[in-house]
C-alpha cells in the first residue's frame, strides 16, 4: 500500500454498541444539513464544543450546575465530530488525508481541553487527569499507526467508541452532581479520581492488547525467510 493511498483505501470499522443506529442517524442528518454548512464547519464546531466543555468543567468546581452545560456541550461535540466525515462522504466531497489529519488533531486538542478543565475543577486531581490523557493519546497513537500500516481504521474497542464514551461521561456527570466523592477501602476518594484511574487502566490494557495483536499480524504479513 503506497503512502498516497493509505487513507483512501482504509476500511472503516465501528463495532460499537451504538454504531448501527448512529450511522443511520448521521445519514439522516447529512441529508438535511443546509448547503452552506460544510464538513470544516462541523469539525470546528466539535472542537469548540469540547474546549467549551473543558471551560464548563472548570466553572463547575464552584457551581456544579455547570456540569449540565458540560453534558449539553458533549452532545454538540458529538454532532460536529461525528457528522463532519459523514457529510463529506454523502456529498461526494471527501478529502481523506486532509479530513483524517484535521479531524483527529482536533480530537487531540479537544481531549486536552476537556481534561485540563477537569483538573482545574477540583473534581479530578491533576495527576489522574494527566494519566487519563496520556492513556487516551497512547490508544489513539496505536489507532493511527494501525490505520497507516494495515489499511483498517478501527474506531471502537470492546464495543466502546467515541459515542459510548461521551454517554458514559455524561452519566458520570449526573452522578457527580450529587456524589462528588466515594469511599474506597475506608477512605474518601473523589468520584472522578476513582473513575479516572479505572479509565486509564482500561485504556492502557486495551492499547497493550491491540498493539500485541497488530504486531503479530504485521509480523506474519512480512515474515522473513
Amino acid at each position: 500500500m503506497s503512502p498516497t493511498s493509505t487513507f483512501v483505501d482504509a476500511r472503516r470499522e465501528l463495532p460499537s454498541l451504538t454504531g448501527a443506529v448512529e450511522k443511520r442517524v448521521l445519514l439522516w442528518l447529512a441529508a438535511r444539513t443546509p448547503a452552506w454548512i460544510n464538513s470544516d464547519h462541523l469539525t470546528a464546531l466539535g472542537l469548540l464544543a469540547m474546549l467549551a466543555a473543558g471551560a464548563a468543567y472548570a466553572l463547575a468546581g464552584a457551581q456544579p450546575a455547570w456540569l449540565l452545560a458540560v453534558n449539553a456541550l458533549l452532545a454538540v461535540n458529538w454532532l460536529g465530530d461525528s457528522l463532519d466525515g459523514t457529510l463529506a462522504r454523502y456529498r461526494g466531497r471527501s478529502r481523506p488525508r486532509y479530513g483524517f489529519y484535521v479531524d483527529h488533531m482536533a480530537d487531540m486538542v479537544g481531549a486536552l481541553g476537556l481534561l485540563g478543565g477537569l483538573a482545574l475543577s477540583g473534581f479530578m486531581s491533576p495527576a489522574v487527569a494527566v494519566a487519563v490523557l496520556v492513556a487516551y493519546y497512547l490508544l489513539n497513537l496505536h489507532i493511527y499507526l494501525a490505520t497507516h500500516t494495515q489499511g483498517v481504521f478501527r474506531i471502537a474497542y470492546a464495543r466502546l467508541g467515541g459515542t459510548e464514551l461521551r454517554i458514559l461521561l455524561a452519566l458520570g456527570n449526573l452522578v457527580l452532581f450529587f456524589v462528588p466523592a466515594v469511599a474506597v477501602l475506608g477512605r474518601s476518594v473523589l468520584l472522578f479520581d476513582a473513575a479516572g484511574v479505572l479509565a486509564a487502566a482500561g485504556l492502557i490494557l486495551t492499547t497493550a492488547l491491540a498493539v500485541a495483536r497488530t504486531t503479530r499480524a504485521l509480523y506474519r504479513l512480512e515474515r522473513l525467510d
